[in-house]
């Protein structure tokens, strides 16, 4: 039986199939709402039931706890209608008219940037371009029916090959073979575009934190950002274990000698002897409240693992960051990826 779903305060309405999340039900009716990881671990996509009953679904007890619950929110992601709904959620409407495709492509070439992360490039058709925000992600379409989601790393502007940045997930059967077996002219299927972990429109500075390969999706916002000359303040957090592990930071480096907006502060969770490192050390969501009091005014773009989003969405709204001033993309590395 499907059920009408009303999103508030737009007015919006669509219709959940049976088993449907209501996230999917969402985009598929063309209305783009929030999520980051789609299963149940980030709380990007949280949102209140104003009227009607759920099936929660499978989730993370730390994206969605107890207590929220009782005030009457769920992660929409895993959500499936029990009932018709009514729905309270911010919409993300500069993704809307986006479509979703699903193209062929080739790999373009390869360049091991890290012992485990790989630079992948890829091309599409001739015919073919990607529409896609700075920010957002393309799924590959695996031979056994499943996907594997990464960020695009280039930007908009630059879509002539798309650039994604794959970490080596022990045990993962994708990424063994992205490290063992792929090759360049290889073919692959995608879908995409994903996501709305975007650069909204504000005149508050930002504070972006990268964990890892969480790089991939800042790189392309920042990139987009100062091709069109945004003059925002920007400070970029970018967090690793070892100096190699910031296996691009030559790039910001180079951001920050060119644009007098932006600074860039590298941290190393632990860094090695031969490192020999002056830097900053520790947690990278450690690094801002060390530097901010104060983080009311602000706005925060955090991209990494979820142990570390759900850390600085914790600590900085402490700090007075706004609750719709967070936005998030959450990298959920599965072994099975």
């Amino acid at each position: 039986m499907t059920h009408q779903v009303t999103i508030q305060p737009s007015g919006h309405q669509f219709t959940v199939k049976p088993n449907e999340t209501l996230l999917a039900a969402a985009l598929n009716a063309g209305f783009s709402l929030p999520y980051g990881c789609r299963n149940g671990a980030c709380g990007a996509c949280k949102g209140k039931v104003l009227a009607g009953s759920v099936d929660y679904g499978a989730h993370q007890d730390s994206a969605l706890t107890h207590e929220d619950k009782l005030k009457g929110l769920a992660l929409f992601c895993c959500a499936k209608a029990q009932s018709d709904l009514s729905i309270e959620v911010k919409e993300v409407g500069a993704a809307k008219d986006i479509p979703i495709k699903t193209l062929p492509c080739r790999v373009e070439r390869m360049e091991k940037l890290a012992d485990d992360v790989m630079a992948v490039w890829l091309k599409l058709p001739s015919n073919e371009r990607l529409q896609f925000l700075a920010g957002q992600y393309i799924d590959f379409l695996l031979k056994d029916g499943k996907r594997r989601s990464f960020s695009l790393a280039n930007s908009p502007e630059d879509d002539g090959l798309l650039e994604l940045h794959i970490r080596h997930v022990l045990g993962g059967q994708f990424t063994d073979h992205v490290f063992g077996a792929m090759k360049a002219k290889d073919i692959m299927r995608i879908s995409g575009p994903y996501g709305s972990f975007f650069l909204r429109e504000s005149d508050k500075p930002a504070i972006f934190v990268a964990g890892g390969t969480g790089f991939a999706p800042i790189k392309s916002l920042l990139n987009h950002a100062f091709h069109h000359e945004i003059q925002r303040e920007f400070v970029l957090y970018w967090g690793a274990k070892a100096l190699a592990d910031l296996y691009q930071a030559s790039v910001p480096s180079q951001w920050q000698q060119e644009h007098q907006n932006f600074s860039f502060i590298p941290v190393l969770s632990e860094p090695r002897v031969e490192d020999n490192w002056p830097g900053r050390s520790g947690y990278v969501h450690q690094a801002v409240l060390a530097d901010f009091a104060d983080l009311h005014g602000y706005e925060v773009y955090a991209c990494g693992a979820p142990p570390m989003i759900a850390a600085a969405r914790r600590e900085f709204q402490a700090r007075g960051l706004p609750e719709d001033a967070f936005f998030s993309d959450s990298f959920d590395y599965q072994t099975g990826g």
